[in-house]
């Protein structure tokens, strides 16, 4: 089954060796963890997995290879009866074994519960005899029998089962789902580019070797800079209005930036960028920074990435004086075209589903001007915004 797996993982695109199924083997023979999928579900990752960036792809994986396999109703899963036996009776207290006991003992029960998985065929509800829900019978969820083995059940009912045997499934990961700061940290790191540049003061291992080599046996020290994230990144924040449900990602992907990029220089506009934006919220009315001599002091090596739903009245766009706060001289699509046009790498992530994008005038013309550029925010989305910035 292991070698399967292991070739199943492969065909994910996973970077699994034998070295690697080798240790696990070994951890298994130990008995490093108990026998239950989810200890084992540990163990494999940490065998296999040396990069967090593959924890998703593993996880599909595994899901996909061992889907089912942890449900009773499979009767083709052949589980050593001994094994069963052994591991009901350990945890069993003095009072549950006397209720076993009442209704013929372990091998009455688990004989009983085999003949009534081979003559069910069909969902049965309520009643004494069959595998179901409600009722008095032995075998099932959510009734009541004093000497019963739970099966299907999420949480406890009246507390009598003598064995619990609920099915756990393992869900397909999405990259639809909610973001947290460490999974948008994982889609960030696809960015960087590293280089080494500074004062060489690192081991290099290899040209230490080889110089050593070279020198007859003499030790021949060799250093090199550290290896840095040469990535800058131009950050723009649409706060306030209609971004106000959509705080908290923004600040998780901003805290997921701060730590990710080096080169991180970050700014705040509301819905549209005119002529200025702003460092500090609480000071935008008195310490602005013009965008003009943003475009001039960043050069078009910069990945510019925009953050914000773009959805305003179509007058903050096209219109001089257009802005809901002051009246500016050069309607809000022109900075646009602006900065999409001086910057050679450009994304803009979207917090609002992208099937909405269509209801909404002002992102339609945005779309325009910026091009197949714009994301949904999330994971998905990220990954995509991030393969266009690196083209």
């Amino acid at each position: 089954m292991l070698t399967g797996f292991f070739l199943h993982l492969k065909a994910h695109k996973l970077p699994v060796s034998t070295r690697e199924l080798l240790t696990l083997l070994e951890a298994l023979d130990k008995r490093v963890v108990s026998s239950s999928l989810d200890d084992f579900y540990v163990l494999a990752r940490a065998c296999f997995v040396k990069d967090e960036q593959h924890f998703d792809r593993f996880d599909l994986a595994f899901g996909s290879y061992f889907k089912g396999i942890d449900t009773i109703f499979d009767i083709r899963a052949e589980i050593p009866e001994e094994w069963l036996r052994r591991e009901f009776q350990r945890n069993l207290s003095d009072e549950d074994k006397k209720q076993v006991e009442a209704m013929g003992g372990w091998d009455k029960l688990m004989e009983t519960l085999k003949q009534r998985l081979r003559e069910q065929r069909e969902r049965h509800q309520g009643g004494s005899k069959w595998i179901g829900t409600g009722g008095t019978s032995p075998f099932g969820a959510y009734g009541y029998n004093p000497e019963g083995v739970r099966i299907g059940q999420q949480g406890g009912g009246s507390k009598s089962a003598v064995k619990v045997w609920d099915e756990r499934s393992f869900r397909n990961l999405d990259g639809d789902v909610e973001l947290n700061t460490r999974n948008i940290k994982v889609a960030l790191r696809r960015l960087r580019r590293f280089a080494r540049e500074g004062v060489p003061e690192e081991l290099d291992l290899d040209g230490t070797i080889e110089g050593t080599a070279r020198n007859a046996g003499w030790l021949d020290l060799k250093l090199q800079p550290e290896r840095r994230n040469r990535v800058k990144v131009l950050l723009f924040l649409d706060v306030g209005g209609s971004m106000d449900p959509h705080v908290r990602v923004c600040e998780e992907l901003f805290s997921a930036a701060k730590a990710e990029f080096r080169h991180l220089e970050y700014f705040y506009f509301h819905n549209c960028v005119y002529d200025h934006v702003w460092r500090d919220n609480g000071r935008r009315r008195i310490d602005r920074s013009s965008t003009l001599d943003l475009i001039r002091t960043y050069g078009p090596d910069w990945k510019a990435i925009f953050v914000g739903d773009a959805a305003m009245s179509p007058y903050e766009l096209v219109q001089a004086g257009g802005s809901v706060e002051y009246m500016n001289d050069e309607a809000g699509i022109v900075w646009l075209t602006r900065i999409f046009g001086h910057f050679r790498r450009v994304a803009w992530w979207n917090p609002e589903p992208e099937r909405a994008w269509e209801y909404t005038r002002s992102t339609q013309i945005v779309l325009q001007k910026l091009g197949p550029r714009m994301f949904p925010l999330t994971l998905s989305g990220i990954a995509r915004g991030i393969d266009a910035l690196r083209q």
